[in-house]
């Protein structure tokens, strides 16, 4: 465990939050997350960081693909709270949720999201409580053009949302 002040130090990396879908057959789900980065250009590649208790990384180890959507800015606090503070083992997170499947068969939110990309994983790397997905873009598209993406920090400071138990970020 880190002292309170390098704790504190890792709080000025910047983040986004992302909706992370994945389809394990007919099954459906998707969460919440704060690491997704674009690896490589040319070919795309991305890597995204997954907490391994999550039913979406169960669904993204036996299938190999998700997607990857930013959220916009002025996406409410119940609607990032559907995916990031409930769990798909006893909810429906996608009940009621307009949402188109990619060429992979993930689902591709349609609200409250700019973009998307459908990623293959390639590799994988253990980090203890997360795992590393990486992979090569297969598919992506603008949903919202004109959006602002939300941060981390405009989640926290602007929204007041909460960390939940389990997230990448200190």
């Amino acid at each position: 465990m880190l002292p309170k002040e390098e704790g504190q130090a890792l709080n000025y990396i910047t983040y986004g939050l992302y909706i992370v879908t994945a389809a394990d057959g007919e099954k459906k789900n998707g969460l919440i997350v704060n690491t997704v980065f674009q690896v490589t250009a040319e070919p795309p590649k991305m890597a995204i960081s997954v907490n391994k208790q999550s039913l979406t990384h169960a669904y993204i180890v036996n299938s190999g693909k998700f997607a990857a959507m930013p959220l916009a800015q002025n996406t409410n606090l119940a609607f990032i709270g559907r995916f990031g503070f409930r769990t798909g083992r006893t909810f429906d997170k996608l009940a009621g949720v307009p949402y188109q499947l990619g060429p992979s068969g993930c689902p591709i939110i349609q609200q409250d999201t700019l973009s998307y990309m459908e990623v293959k994983v390639s590799h994988t790397v253990d980090v203890g409580t997360h795992t590393l997905f990486i992979g090569d873009v297969t598919d992506a598209g603008l949903l919202q053009p004109q959006g602002i993406p939300l941060t981390y920090e405009y989640y926290h400071t602007v929204i007041k949302g909460k960390t939940p138990a389990g997230a990448t970020h200190l």
